[in-house]
């Protein structure tokens, strides 16, 4: 195995697009280096990004936040502005492992590393968030919820990689959230995750709303019937009930030890409902 550690985009790309066989890109490590490990990865070259200027810096302008791909959970949770914006995608983020993991585990790496149950993944899909990714053929974006299509599995091509993350620009009263069950009181996978955004008017009526769900489906869901339950509502029981509904039906989740299809079908409703309850609480004071 070889490594090396470029120290701009087009070099990353060039060793990527160049590998014999099947390279792959350390962003933080937390799960790469568990894989080699343990055996279940044997890449001929690891490329470590984070000597890459743009992939460690956030940014803010008029468009919204940039966040490089390679930015620390602790670097996220420390700053104010990403806090005050997306306070659901941060704490998410920061519920990834431990202290320690905190200081290496990145939004690039939990979400191209591909697991069902990745804490950041449903708080960004609910955001909205969009990927820059870098390729041989030049820059690119699509939505996060178009990088996976299952387990350990991503659409990108050889030779590219996400280089940021695009947050879109806060809209007044508007907010998101997150929450995940799990069977730990902390450092474990979530057995559901569930993340929200709304916004409100000034009567307090949902004007556009997004929701996701982690760890109950081979890849992160966008709950489109779970948006519409409560958009044109006040939050009221009657459209919380109908959002619970929505998130139960649309699991598509496995039996493990960590939880039975039964129980991760129920959560991921409870879970929705509550999310969107701190959502509309955080929109109605921002």
């Amino acid at each position: 195995m070889d490594y090396k550690a470029p120290s701009s985009i087009d070099e990353a790309v060039k060793l990527l697009a160049e590998a014999k066989g099947a390279a792959r890109v350390l962003a933080g490590g937390t799960d790469l280096l568990v894989q080699i490990r343990a055996g279940l990865a044997k890449p001929p070259l690891v490329v470590d990004v984070k000597n890459i200027p743009e992939l460690r810096k956030i940014s803010i302008d008029s468009s919204g936040i940039h966040i490089g791909a390679a930015v620390s959970g602790a670097e996220l949770g420390e700053h104010d502005g990403v806090k005050a914006a997306w306070p659901g995608v941060v704490e998410a983020t920061e519920l990834i492992g431990s202290t320690q993991i905190q200081g290496r585990a990145s939004l690039g790496g939990n979400l191209c590393n591909a697991s069902p149950a990745a804490d950041s993944v449903p708080a960004l899909v609910a955001a909205s968030a969009v990927c820059l990714i870098a390729g041989p053929d030049g820059q690119r974006e699509t939505a996060v919820e178009q990088i996976t299509t299952g387990p350990g599995q991503t659409t990108l091509k050889n030779g590219e990689f996400v280089t940021e993350f695009r947050l879109p620009k806060k809209l007044p009263r508007s907010a998101d959230a997150y929450l995940r069950f799990i069977p730990r009181t902390e450092m474990d996978i979530a057995v559901v995750g569930a993340g929200v955004y709304l916004t409100l008017d000034e009567k307090g009526v949902c004007q556009q709303a997004r929701v996701a769900l982690g760890a109950v489906a081979p890849t992160v869901l966008l709950v489109g019937d779970g948006s519409k339950a409560i958009v044109g509502s006040s939050l009221d029981d009657a459209a919380l009930d109908k959002l619970e509904a929505a998130a139960s039906a649309a699991c598509n989740p496995i039996d493990d030890k960590r939880g039975t299809v039964e129980f991760r079908v129920g959560v991921a409703g409870v879970l929705a409902k509550r999310a969107a309850l701190i959502a509309k609480q955080r929109a109605e004071v921002s």
